[in-house]
C-alpha cells in the first residue's frame, strides 16, 4: 500500500508538468516513472482506459487517486458494465424461481423413480423421521405420567413407568443412529448418481477439453465436479432431515396440546394468539436481517477453487518453477489467493456472529419466556372435574396439573426446537442456493459444450495498421458453419477451411488440400502459424468454423504430440493406451508382440528395466525425454491407424532411431502428416505444406535434393554473415588507431552494448540515411 500510495503522489505531481488531451499518450509519457511503484500497471491500464476524449492529463489523474474503482474497471461505461455483470450474477444466486427451476432439474437426475436406490433410501429415511416423531409424543406423555406418579408417591406405578422408558429407548437409539445413517447415505448416492452423470457429460465429446480451451465460463472444472457436488449433495440430503421432521413435530405437537387443553377445559385461544405472533415477529426479524448467504457461500467456493488451481500448477510445472527459481513468486500468489479465501471467510464468520446472536435471543429467550407463558395459562384457566361433573379433589388436581404441566412443556419444547429448525433452516437454504447455482451452471456448460456451444470472452485487440504482422481477431461470437463429414477412405479433403483459434485469431483465412493414399505430408512454418492448429481441427478438438473438411473417423487416427501423455497404470498400459488388457486381447495383441513393437523404437530393455510389463510406477518421472516419445511411437504401432499426425514428436530422439521408425511406419501403410524442423525427415515425405505465418500457405511436392541444397545454402550464408558484426568491430578498431576514415565504416555495437556512428564524409548505410 505504501509503494501504491507513492505511486499515486508521484502521477498527481505529473499533473503540474503534463499538459495533454490524449490520456493514452499521457500513460506511454509517464509509464517509465509510475512504474517503479507497486500496482502501476494498473494505474497506467487505467490512464488508458479512461475513454474521455475531453480530459485533460490532471482530470484523468485525479479520477484515477479520488475513484479506485477506475484501477480495476477503466472508464465509467466500463466500470457501469461491470456492475451489472455483478448484479446478474447476486440475483442469479437467491432463493427464487430461478432457484427452484435449477434444483427441480437436478433432483430429476438425483431422483430418476420411485423404483431407484436413491428413491427407497429416502423413503426408509422419512420413516425413521416419521417414527421419531411419535416416539417423541409418547416420551413426553410418559414423562408427564413419571411426574404424576412421583407427586401421588406411588411406587409401584413409578416403577411401573421407569420400566417403560428403558424399554423404549432402545428403538429410540436406534432410530436416532439410523436417521444420521441414512441421512449420509442418501447424500452418498445423490452424490454418486450426480457425479456418473456430470463424468458422462465431462467425458463426452472431448468436453474435457473444449470447456477448459474452447470456453471460458468454467475456471476450475474440477472444483466443480469435486467440491461443488459434494456440498451441494450434502446440503440437501441434510436438509430434508432438517425440514421434514421438524414440519411433522410441529404439527402432531400442536395438536396434542390443543387436545391437552381442550380435555382440561382450559383456555387455548390465547396461547395460540401469542406463538402466531412470536413466530411471525421472529420471521420477519430475521428474514430482515439474513445475510446473503447464497451469494457469499459461492463466492467461498470459487476462491477456494482458484486457491486449489494455483497449488496444482505449482505441483504440475514443479521442475520448470524450480529451474527459474520461481518459488517467491509462486509463494506470493499463493498466499494472495489463501488471503483472499481467508477474507471471504471471515467475512461469513462476522455476518454469522450477529445473524447468530439475533437468532438465539429470538429463539431461546424469547421463545422460552412465550413457551413458560403459554404453558402456564392453561393449567392456571383449567378447571379439572370428573366423568360425573363432579369436582376432583386438591391432591389429584395437583398430580393432574403436575402432569398437564410436564408433558405440555416437552411438547412445547419439541415444537419449539422443531420452529427453530424450520427458520434457522432459512440461512442453510441460502447457502444451499449457492451450490444449486454453481452446479447448475457446471451441467448446462457442459450440455452446451458438448452440443459445439461456446461462450469465450475475447480481449480487444486486433490488426491495426501499425502492426501489419498482427492477426486477424473476430470479435462477435462465432458461427461454426463449418461442413464436417467423415469417411472410411484414407483422404483428407478441406476446402476453404479457416483456421481460427479458440480466442478468435484468424491465423489462416482460407486453406486447401487433398491428402490421399501414397502420399505423406511436411508441414513448416514459423511458430504460431497454425500448424498445431490444423491438427486440433483434424483430431475434432477445435470447430471448423468454415469451408468443407472430409476426414477419417477419430478411431482411423493418432495424434503423437512432443510430449506424450504417460497414463497411470502398468507399462502395458502405456503402450496401448487408450485400451486396456482386455481391449488388447481383443484385438489380438498379447505381450510378444508388444516387444516386438518396443523393439522397433528401440525401447525393448525398458521391459527388463522395469521388472515385466505388470510393473506399476508414475511413468511420467520415470522415462526420460527421448523414451516418452518412443513410447509415444510405440502407439502408433500399436493403434496401426491409417493416419498419424506427429508434432515434433522426435525431437529428442537420435537421428538414426527416427529414421527406423519412420520407414517402419511408411512401410505398414500409415500415411504421415509432420511438424518439425528437422531436415532429416524431407526425405521421409513426398509433399510440403509450408506457412508463412501472415496467413499465407504454399502446398507442393517436396523435392528432397532441391530443399536440402537450398538448406546447405542458407546454414552457409548464415555462417558468413554471422561473422560480419566481427569484421565491422574490428575495421572500426583499425580507423581509431591510424586515425583514419573508412567508406565502408557503419554504424558498429560497442562491447557495451551501446552504439557509435561513423563520423567524416563517409557513406552511412543504415535506413535513416537511406532514407534521407
Amino acid at each position: 500500500m505504501e509503494n501504491l500510495s507513492r505511486a499515486r503522489q508521484v502521477l498527481m505531481e505529473s499533473v503540474r508538468t503534463i499538459h495533454t488531451k490524449d490520456p493514452k499518450m499521457l500513460a506511454a509519457g509517464i509509464g517509465a516513472v509510475i512504474l517503479t511503484g507497486y500496482g502501476a500497471q494498473a494505474l497506467v491500464t487505467a490512464l488508458y482506459n479512461s475513454g474521455d476524449p475531453e480530459d485533460t492529463a490532471g482530470t484523468v489523474l485525479r479520477k484515477v487517486v479520488s475513484q479506485p474503482s477506475l484501477l480495476i474497471y477503466g472508464s465509467s461505461s466500463r466500470r457501469e458494465s461491470a456492475q451489472k455483470e455483478r448484479v446478474s450474477k447476486t440475483k442469479s444466486i437467491a432463493v427464487d424461481r430461478e432457484f427452484f427451476m435449477r434444483i427441480l432439474r437436478i433432483l430429476r437426475i438425483i431422483l430418476p423413480g420411485v423404483r431407484s436406490k436413491e428413491a427407497w433410501i429416502l423413503f426408509l429415511h422419512s420413516t425413521c423421521l416419521f417414527a421419531r416423531t411419535f416416539l417423541s409424543l409418547y416420551i413426553a406423555h410418559l414423562e408427564g405420567s413419571m411426574v404424576k406418579a412421583i407427586v401421588e408417591t406411588d411406587g409401584y406405578g413409578f416403577a411401573f413407568r421407569i420400566t417403560q422408558w428403558l424399554g423404549i429407548s432402545i428403538p429410540a437409539t436406534f432410530i436416532n443412529s439410523a436417521i444420521r445413517f441414512l441421512e449420509s447415505s442418501l447424500a452418498l448416492a445423490f452424490r454418486t448418481r450426480l457425479v456418473r452423470h456430470s463424468y458422462d457429460l465431462y467425458f463426452n465429446n472431448q468436453t474435457y477439453y473444449r470447456v477448459g480451451n474452447l470456453d471460458s465460463r468454467i475456471a476450475n472444472a474440477d472444483q466443480n465436479l469435486t467440491e461443488d457436488i459434494t456440498n451441494f449433495c450434502e446440503s440437501i440430503a441434510h436438509l430434508y432431515s432438517h425440514l421434514t421432521k421438524p414440519v411433522l413435530d410441529v404439527v402432531i405437537m400442536t395438536w396434542s396440546l390443543v387436545s391437552m387443553a381442550n380435555q382440561g377445559n382450559a383456555q387455548s385461544g390465547l396461547p395460540a394468539l401469542l406463538a402466531t405472533t412470536v413466530l411471525y415477529i421472529t420471521f420477519k426479524l430475521l428474514r430482515m436481517a439474513s445475510p446473503k448467504f447464497g451469494k457469499l457461500v459461492a463466492e467461498e467456493a470459487s476462491r477456494k477453487g482458484q486457491l486449489r488451481y494455483c497449488h496444482s500448477r505449482v505441483i504440475t510445472n514443479a521442475e520448470e518453477i524450480a529451474f527459474y527459481s520461481g518459488h517467491e513468486i509462486e509463494q506470493k500468489l499463493l498466499w494472495q489467493k489463501y488471503k483472499a479465501v481467508a477474507q471471504q471467510m471471515t467475512l461469513i464468520f462476522r455476518k454469522r456472529l450477529w445473524y447468530i446472536m439475533l437468532e438465539q435471543f429470538l429463539m431461546k429467550y424469547l421463545w422460552s419466556a412465550s413457551g413458560m407463558s403459554m404453558v402456564a395459562i392453561p393449567i392456571l384457566t383449567a378447571d379439572p372435574v370428573n366423568e360425573d361433573g363432579s369436582p376432583i379433589e386438591d391432591r389429584e388436581a395437583t398430580s393432574l396439573r403436575s402432569q398437564a404441566y410436564t408433558t405440555a412443556k416437552n411438547l412445547l419444547i419439541n415444537a419449539g426446537d422443531a420452529i427453530e429448525r424450520i427458520l434457522s433452516s432459512y440461512k442453510e437454504i441460502t447457502e444451499l442456493a449457492g451450490y444449486t447455482a454453481r452446479v447448475s451452471e457446471m451441467l448446462a456448460v457442459f450440455e452446451e459444450v458438448g452440443s459445439g456451444k461456446y461462450i469465450r470472452a475475447t480481449v480487444s485487440s486486433g490488426k491495426t495498421s501499425e502492426d501489419k504482422n498482427a492477426v486477424e481477431r473476430v470479435h462477435k461470437p462465432l458461427a461454426i458453419e463449418g461442413d464436417v463429414t467423415t469417411t472410411d477412405d484414407s483422404l483428407i479433403i478441406a476446402q476453404d477451411l479457416p483456421i481460427i483459434t479458440p480466442t478468435g485469431d484468424v491465423v489462416v483465412s482460407s486453406l486447401s488440400l487433398k491428402i490421399q493414399e501414397g502420399m505423406h505430408l511436411l508441414i513448416t512454418g514459423p511458430n504460431g502459424c497454425g500448424k498445431s492448429s490444423l491438427f486440433r481441427i483434424l483430431c475434432g478438438l477445435w470447430p471448423a468454423y468454415g469451408g468443407v473438411l472430409v476426414k477419417p473417423d477419430a478411431k482411423h487416427m493418432i495424434f503423437i504430440p512432443q510430449r506424450p501423455y504417460m497414463s497411470m497404470g502398468t507399462l502395458r498400459d502405456q503402450i496401448i493406451y487408450p485400451d486396456n488388457a482386455e481391449e488388447m486381447k481383443i484385438k489380438g495383441f498379447y505381450d510378444n508382440d508388444l516387444e516386438d513393437i518396443l523393439e522397433i523404437v528401440n525401447l525393448k530393455y525398458i521391459v527388463v528395466r522395469e521388472g515385466g510389463f505388470d510393473a506399476v510406477n508414475d511413468w511420467r518421472d520415470v522415462f526420460s525425454g527421448g523414451e516418452k516419445q518412443r513410447m509415444g511411437m510405440a502407439r502408433l504401432f500399436y493403434q496401426r491407424p491409417k493416419f498419424a499426425l506427429l508434432d515434433e514428436c522426435t525431437s529428442a530422439v537420435s537421428i538414426d532411431v527416427e529414421g527406423k521408425i519412420f520407414v517402419r511406419a511408411k512401410d505398414a501403410g500409415i500415411i504421415l502428416l509432420t511438424i518439425t524442423h528437422r531436415p532429416s525427415l524431407w526425405k521421409y515425405h513426398t509433399h510440403l505444406l509450408q506457412f508463412d505465418g501472415e496467413g499465407n500457405w504454399r502446398l507442393e511436392e517436396l523435392n528432397i535434393a532441391t530443399r536440402l541444397s537450398l538448406n546447405e545454402e542458407k546454414q552457409r550464408l548464415e555462417g558468413q554473415l554471422a561473422g560480419i558484426p566481427r569484421m565491422q568491430q574490428r575495421l572500426h578498431e583499425l580507423c581509431e588507431i591510424l586515425g583514419e576514415d573508412s567508406v565502408l565504416k557503419t554504424s558498429v555495437a560497442t562491447p557495451q552494448g551501446g552504439e557509435e556512428k561513423g563520423e567524416g564524409n563517409g557513406a552511412s548505410s543504415s535506413p535513416e540515411a537511406d532514407k534521407n
